[in-house]
């Protein structure tokens, strides 16, 4: 079968598994390009024209598709972003904005056009409290800010928007009259429209802003300009019907109507985690397949146009450069920021902005590629500008009943990935500094139709097995999940030539390597490559082992994403970290059948386990994974951590040959048992903590004495648990414990995995899927929500939903 056909065929045979209906939704956010916290693109919305592409952030990375069918255009993808234009002329020169300010208190009158600011200070625009943006320093609690400008003409008819970004409480003037009061903050710019507050207030001649901005909390921050909005640029162009959208593991799918043509679109990220050469590649490719729906023949173009966006962090303040050129049988494009500022941001809601954006094609006649805005200066010229667009030109030719096929490229190139105690690290793919971006576009397009075929059958397999495991609804929950998780870490080679496979926790801190993160999402890991989960390891170990972190418990992170120079979280979680480190420890062991990776590290997991022993049964007041929840003392459940953590440990020192201290510790891990169970009982249940058998948690913890086989606790536990979670589950999802209604899915699933029986196992999996196909909140699987409205509480795109894998893990381990 010609290979384009047998791919076709493939997906389509992938697509009808388990007879999902092609038009319903099937996430909250779909994967596009995924790779690691930094390139990062999702589609928000159930049709892929509804709205602009986004980083995993919210904010718009663009990807912007055309078909072009005998001279008529139809979008299929994504949505042009909103563009405006300063009123202001100084803001459309390249250099600073200048305000004037105040830390002081002014006089009456001070936002009026004829106030003589003159003795106040003078800096350039954005004003902040981080010293690594490029701006006016601010540390007091209020600023007063004026921003005068000249106008030779008012035009009164366009719509006005303020163009904002605050940090906190904000009062803005035009000439002396309020126009716009918020208390609180934004974390990026938005546009109010403040017509009809602002009308008739702009004249010929000088004008102020004028801004009061008091800090009550967190950071600092003030950008500011009065913009109208402009005309689409393709307001007039026709809009693909999508007939069809499916997400899988590597792939997501999507089929549309385009006149007499059907088109499909195909990304593709091959995150194949037996080959780490491979999943650090950082390269996806989109796919475009085109047939005559009509029985005609038809001239077919695709027009692919990438945003330059994607290489910034803030698209309105940094200048970027690209250039159009070419590289053995590639067409490519290339762009980033012109400043370059390595490593010199670390923080959650971040985009990264150094390194180089790639969009590349295999050369030809019928490929094109052009920055779109250039002119005169030619195809190899630099080209400097802020939101550019990268454009790609295919020609697909005559397209009748044959599929005609094409693809592109589409790479980020990071220079610099991670600091890792005050070293600088490049990432995986060029660890030793030898190689150019162009090596990794050619070797993902001359390994196209093999790692087609490749992430076809893994996808296929994943969902069967998946299915086998926990049915169909568990199976696209592990659909959804797989390149979510791999793609909130980064891949890079430690100064020891140790694997590091860092995590960011994502929208909960942007933390770097974060212990309690790691947790929940191992089970993907174990499954697919444990090198990996010896890569979240690495770093904690070298943490406590070069005296650097000098605790008798393990760390909770290694710092703020993508710096990893030590502990930024604010307390430590001792018996949490040090219980994670021990069950993911024997956990390796587990999968790959001997205790290695655990001898070599042998002193410190015995003094993490000495606390665990003396602290561990009835813990004292601490944070545990769930911090959101607060501090408990006689917490049950993290109790259950440190027996499950003891006895990893015993399990390693019997593989070891340790038999004496594997005795020792094992019965310890036993004794332990039955004081929980009097301690927890609380009936017909075991409480959340020891001292109030009024309430209830998930035991989740306990799920390790199944898996790993441990066989320390009676079976009554996990039967009397799960019989009292039963009637307590709301319309998304059992509830964490008895305080409120919110909840953590992963959790969810690793407590359904104490069920003896498939049928109960699905009435925990049934309102966390649920809960993916109608939850308001549309963002990349959020995984702390309210169980009863389906609103997400916090967190997105994080890698905790690795864990709901640990299903899948039980069976191939046969628990």
């Amino acid at each position: 079968m010609h290979i384009a056909l047998w791919l076709f065929a493939s997906v389509i045979s992938v697509w009808s598994a388990f007879g999902q209906d092609y038009n319903t939704r099937k996430a909250p956010a779909y994967p596009l390009v995924t790779h690691n916290p930094n390139f990062s693109i999702w589609s928000t919305s159930d049709v892929l024209t509804d709205k602009a592409t986004e980083h995993w952030t919210g904010v718009a990375h663009g990807l912007t598709g055309y078909l072009e069918v005998d001279g008529q255009m139809y979008r299929f993808m994504g949505m042009d972003a909103p563009r405006y234009q300063s009123v202001i002329p100084e803001a459309g020169n390249t250099a600073k904005i200048k305000v004037r300010y105040s830390e002081q208190a002014p006089s009456k009158g001070w936002n009026a056009v004829a106030f003589q600011a003159s003795a106040w200070k003078e800096g350039p625009l954005p004003i902040s409290d981080n010293k690594s943006v490029s701006g006016t320093f601010w540390e007091s609690d209020e600023i007063w800010v004026r921003r005068e400008f000249s106008l030779d003409r008012v035009n009164q008819q366009n719509p006005l928007f303020l163009k904002l970004h605050h940090d906190d409480n904000v009062e803005v003037y035009l000439n002396g009259k309020l126009i716009f009061e918020k208390d609180g903050w934004n974390n990026r710019f938005e546009y109010f429209d403040i017509s009809d507050k602002a009308k008739g207030l702009l004249q010929r001649g000088k004008n102020v802003l004028a801004i009061a901005l008091k800090n009550t909390a967190g950071g600092r921050f003030l950008d500011i300009d009065l913009v109208n909005k402009l005309p689409a640029d393709k307001g007039d162009v026709a809009v693909a019907q999508q007939t069809g959208v499916q997400v899988h593991a590597t792939q997501t799918f999507y089929t549309f109507a385009c006149g007499g043509v059907s088109l499909q679109v195909t990304f593709t990220s091959p995150l194949l985690m037996d080959n780490l050469d491979l999943l650090a590649r950082p390269v996806s490719y989109i796919s475009y397949k085109a047939v005559a729906n009509d029985g005609k023949q038809h001239q077919v173009k695709v027009h692919q146009e990438v945003s330059s966006d994607i290489a910034v962090y803030m698209a309105d303040q940094q200048e970027v450069e690209g250039r159009a050129y070419e590289d053995g049988g590639l067409s490519i494009l290339k762009v980033g920021t012109v400043e370059q500022p390595i490593l010199q941001k670390g923080a959650d809601d971040m985009r990264i902005d150094w390194g180089y954006l790639y969009v590349a094609a295999p050369t030809g006649k019928d490929v094109k590629q052009y920055l779109a805005g250039q002119t005169a200066k030619g195809k190899d010229a630099p080209f400097r500008g802020k939101s550019l667009s990268l454009h790609t030109e295919i020609s697909l030719g005559t397209v009748a009943a044959t599929p005609v096929q094409r693809f592109l490229t589409i790479g980020y190139d990071e220079v610099v990935a991670i600091q890792y105690f005050k070293q600088d690290l490049r990432p995986w793919w060029n660890r030793d500094g030898g190689r150019a971006f162009e090596s990794q576009l050619q070797a993902a397009v001359a390994d196209y139709t093999e790692l087609m075929q490749r992430c076809t059958a893994f996808d296929k397999e994943l969902l069967q097995q998946a299915n086998e495991a926990g049915g169909a609804e568990y199976a696209h929950l592990c659909a959804l999940a797989y390149r979510q998780s791999i793609a909130a870490h980064t891949l890079v080679e430690s100064p020891a030539k140790e694997v590091l496979w860092l995590s960011k926790e994502n929208n909960s801190g942007g933390f770097i390597n974060t212990v309690d993160v790691t947790y929940p999402s191992s089970p993907l890991y174990l499954l697919y490559n444990p090198v990996l989960l010896e890569g979240m390891l690495n770093g904690i170990f070298h943490f406590s082992e070069s005296g650097l972190y000098p605790h008798p418990w393990a760390a909770h992170d290694l710092g703020t994403y993508p710096r990893a120079n030590g502990q930024t979280y604010g307390e430590p979680m001792p018996v949490e970290e040090s219980g994670n480190m021990l069950i993911m420890t024997a956990a390796i062991a587990q999968a790959q059948g001997n205790a290695a990776y655990a001898a070599k590290h042998w002193d410190v997991l015995t003094k993490w386990t000495d606390y665990l022993v003396k602290e561990g049964l009835d813990p004292k007041t601490q944070l545990c994974t769930d911090d959101f929840a607060g501090h408990l003392a006689r917490n049950a459940n993290l109790s259950l951590k440190a027996i499950m953590g003891i006895a990893s440990y015993a399990r390693l020192a019997d593989m070891l040959g340790k038999q004496d201290v594997a005795g020792q510790y094992r019965k310890i891990a036993e004794e332990m048992v039955p004081k929980w169970m009097k301690m927890a009982d609380a009936g017909d249940h075991y409480a959340l903590t020891f001292d109030d058998t009024n309430t209830w948690s998930q035991k989740y913890n306990l799920v390790w004495d199944k898996v790993l086989d441990f066989g320390l606790f009676p079976k009554e536990v996990a039967t009397k648990e799960i019989a009292y979670y039963l009637p307590r589950m709301n319309r998304f999802g059992l509830p964490l414990d008895s305080r409120k209604n919110y909840t953590k899915n992963d959790w969810i699933l690793w407590t359904a995995v104490l069920a003896d029986d498939q049928p109960t196992f699905e009435k925990f999996v049934d309102p966390v899927y649920r809960h993916a196909l109608e939850t308001p909140s549309r963002v990349p699987l959020n995984d702390f929500y309210d169980t009863t409205n389906g609103i997400r509480e916090n967190f997105k795109a994080r890698s905790v939903v690795g864990g709901f894998y640990m299903k899948m893990l039980a069976e191939k381990w046969g628990r």
